[in-house]
């Protein structure tokens, strides 16, 4: 099964968690086979200024070149900060967000919302 898009269910669960505290938002990506890749930075340059809005920052993009566990390939990984689950809700609420252009250049896709673990590292 692909994933392109939240369901409201996801979006509810995560609105009304408990997460108080800036989350990290694990973005595995592949892209449709023609254009895929050239439609996911168009997203990306439309949605930098949404990202900026809330406080958001793009802390890592980058290739993924194999996969050493599981059975699954994806074509970038990006991880995003938010200051809170409520500025990443906010952000994907605003109305002229571009989820159109993401939902586009992909075919497949996982969104895992991360917190930072007890042992001090962010």
């Amino acid at each position: 099964m692909e994933y392109i898009d939240p369901t409201g269910a996801q979006l509810r669960a995560l609105a009304e968690s408990d997460i108080d505290a800036p989350i990290v938002m694990l973005n595995l990506l592949r892209f449709a086979p023609e254009g895929g890749a050239e439609r996911y930075a168009r997203y990306m340059e439309a949605a930098t200024p949404h990202l900026e809005r809330v406080g958001g920052k793009l802390r890592f993009l980058g290739d993924a070149v194999a996969t050493v566990i599981g059975g699954e390939a994806w074509d970038e990984v990006l991880l995003v900060e938010y200051p809170s689950r409520e500025a990443f809700l906010a952000m994907i609420a605003e109305p002229d967000y571009p989820s159109d252009l993401r939902s586009a250049a992909l075919v497949d896709s996982r969104l895992i919302c991360c917190i930072a673990g007890n042992d001090g590292l962010a």
